[in-house]
């Protein structure tokens, strides 16, 4: 039988955000590649090897991967959130363009996810409801310099921005640095939103302003949304709404 190699998005966290056609690849997979703690996500059954990586062995990971289709297997690569969205996606294809040239001629596909961004957004209604951008605030694969580069020209641009990896124990001040850049830039009140762990029962989201975040607020588990000049919000008493207008008043 002919291997496959299906690269899937898990979702934020609850097994209701994983899609039809995800668990229909799962269903199918003999084998699931991926991350210690989105390999334990997918459940073990009889004739599925589940094969556990380090989260920096991306490539290693996306290389064994390719070969086991090559071998005839049919293998998911799982990612939390959305595969391509800084996840497996892109390792699949750095590993398939440098790699065995056998590897070209396997069918793959990429499924998509609900991301964490969009997730983090719908919980707190709509700041991502005009243009926005996306930045990965960890500076393992890129350095600082290029982040705060993002980070301003974002900010001059006035987009709504969505922030992946914000703060670690291992980087426990680039997101002060982040608040830092985004103070130079934009006004105290500007609102952020910091949704942590959003879909499990650890959930919390946050609703606060620039003036008032703090760096301890944010850690791997979060997603922050900064809002444009334009973002709004809205008091009530189930909770407050975010929300960006469709349009833009020049």
């Amino acid at each position: 039988m002919s291997g496959w190699l299906k690269i899937v998005g898990l979702g934020p966290g609850a097994d209701t955000m994983i899609t039809p056609e995800v668990s229909a690849a799962l269903a199918n997979a003999t084998d699931v590649v991926g991350y210690i703690p989105y390999v334990n996500r997918v459940a073990a059954r009889p004739g599925l090897v589940r094969h556990r990586s380090d989260n920096r062995e991306e490539i290693h990971r996306a290389e064994h991967a390719l070969q086991l289709a090559l071998a005839g297997h049919r293998v998911v690569v799982v990612s939390s959130g959305d595969p391509g969205v800084f996840a497996m996606a892109s390792a699949v294809f750095e590993a398939l363009e440098a790699g065995d040239a056998r590897w070209c001629d396997l069918e793959i596909q990429v499924l998509p996810g609900i991301s964490a961004m969009l997730a983090a957004s719908a919980r707190a209604g709509a700041p991502l409801g005009h243009d926005f951008c996306c930045i990965n605030l960890s500076d393992n694969l890129k350095p600082w310099q290029v982040i705060e580069k993002r980070l301003r020209l974002a900010a001059e641009a006035d987009f709504a921005m969505a922030f992946y990896n914000p703060r670690s124990k291992a980087r426990p001040s680039g997101f002060g640095r982040t608040l830092d850049v985004l103070r130079d830039v934009c006004e105290p009140g500007r609102l952020m939103i910091f949704a942590r762990a959003v879909s499990t029962p650890e959930e919390t989201i946050r609703v606060t302003t620039l003036a008032e975040a703090e760096p301890e607020m944010a850690d791997m588990r979060t997603l922050v949304i900064v809002g444009s000049q334009s973002t709004r919000l809205i008091e009530r008493e189930a909770g407050p709404l975010v929300y960006t207008p469709r349009s833009v008043v020049s």
